[in-house]
Order: structure tokens, then sequence, then C-alpha cells
């Protein structure tokens, strides 16, 4: 699947409604530690608005970013993952989220090795299916 990447701001800034590396490169960052593939995305992301801001913080922990957001430590850019489980629990009335000009986005994916997989292994990739049929739009016919 593929998850949109949005900028998370303390509510209580001033912010546009759409967020570029420029504006947010001028504002205190909280971001991933640099051994994450999110880091990466978020560098690159950054470097093609020919921005390269220093993070103010930098932890692995999207729940600990999101707290320091809430606190009005700085922004952050993490996956919204509105598909995931407890999605539907509200955000820190705390924060607020914007899409990102130009949009960036986290692939997700999962890898196994070939042949045949362990019996908890298979009940996973079995109900990984079973959840991407779901989600298959359905053709007539």
């Amino acid at each position: 699947r593929r998850d949109p990447v949005m900028a998370f701001l303390p509510a209580s800034w001033r912010a546009p409604r759409v967020v570029t590396p420029a504006w947010l490169a001028a504002q205190p960052l909280i971001l991933n530690a640099p051994e994450t593939r999110l880091s990466r995305l978020t560098t690159e992301w950054f470097a093609r608005g020919g921005e390269h801001p220093v993070a103010r913080i930098q932890l692995n922990f999207n729940d600990a970013i999101k707290s320091l957001v809430g606190a009005g430590y700085g922004a952050t850019l993490l996956p919204h993952e509105a598909s995931a489980q407890g999605a539907a629990v509200a955000l820190d009335p705390r924060i607020v989220m914007r899409p990102l000009r130009p949009a960036l986005w986290r692939p997700l994916g999962i890898a196994h090795r070939t042949g045949q997989p362990e019996p908890a292994t298979r009940h996973v990739l079995e109900a990984l299916w079973a959840l991407k049929q779901l989600r298959q739009p359905r053709t007539a016919g």
C-alpha cells in the first residue's frame, strides 16, 4: 500500500493549507532518525525543493514525535495511516495535519522467502491477501 506523508504541525501555528519544502524548512523540525527509510524519503523531498534543513530533534518513534509536536516543539513529516487499526482515534487536538506539495508517499510492502512458508507466516499472508481483495474495486460482470 501507499500512505500519504503529511505535515504534522502544532495547532497553535499559523500554517498554510498546503506545506512546501521551503515553508517547512524554516520551522523547527522533529524528524525520524537518519537510519530510517522515512528519513531518507523526507530528506529527498526537502532536497527536491532545494532545502537541506537540520532537525531540532531526531527520534525513531512516531508516537513520541507526535507528542513533541503536540507540545509545540516543532513540526514533522509522518505517514497518515488512515487504514491502520486505531486510525479512527481522533488526532491530538493540539496537532493539525496538512498535505504536502509536492505530494510524498511512503510505500509499504511485505517480503518473505520463496517456498512453503511456516504456518504463522502463511496465516499472515493469507490475511493480507484477503484484505487486499476486499479493497480491490469490483467490476461489473
